[in-house]
């Protein structure tokens, strides 16, 4: 299985993010999405789950949970947007956040904590980032995908 993950595209899905995510059988989006059609956009490469963000204030995206556990196979995938606000780690594989634009792999205790980076406009110099999981059984590949430097 690969899942597509992509955060604060805040209202920019760029060509090349749509092309890193071109094979993804399931897209997480990490929240500051922008207007509901960057979903709609994504649902035409494979099935999303979103979560709002802090500048997802639309009526269409109130509707959207802050959080949420997305299973994947056998994997539990907590998405958050800003991981500052977690709190007491969930019993789950993986932990998506978005919020600060930095792209971030790093695994605590045998937990994934995931920061796709961001995949929209740029912020301060950070690179535009999507990321990628390659799920085997409970094997995880998670890799950091730079659309521009």
């Amino acid at each position: 299985m690969l899942i597509g993950v992509i955060s604060d595209t805040h209202g920019l899905l760029r060509t090349e993010a749509v092309e890193a995510l071109q094979g993804s059988d399931l897209i997480l989006h990490a929240g500051d999405i922008g207007p509901a059609a960057i979903l709609d956009q994504l649902k035409n490469i494979a099935p999303v789950k979103a979560i709002r963000g802090n500048v997802d204030v639309e009526a269409w995206a109130r509707r959207l949970p802050a959080t949420r556990t997305v299973m994947a196979g056998d994997l539990q995938i907590y998405l958050i947007h800003d991981v500052k606000q977690l709190g007491r780690t969930p019993d789950v594989h993986v932990i998506v956040s978005g919020h600060s634009h930095k792209p971030t792999v790093v695994w605590r205790d045998g937990v994934l904590f995931l920061n796709p980076g961001s995949a929209g406009r740029r912020r301060f110099k950070l690179p535009v980032t999507i990321a990628r999981i390659r799920v085997s059984g409970r094997t995880l590949e998670p890799e950091i995908v730079t659309l521009c430097d």
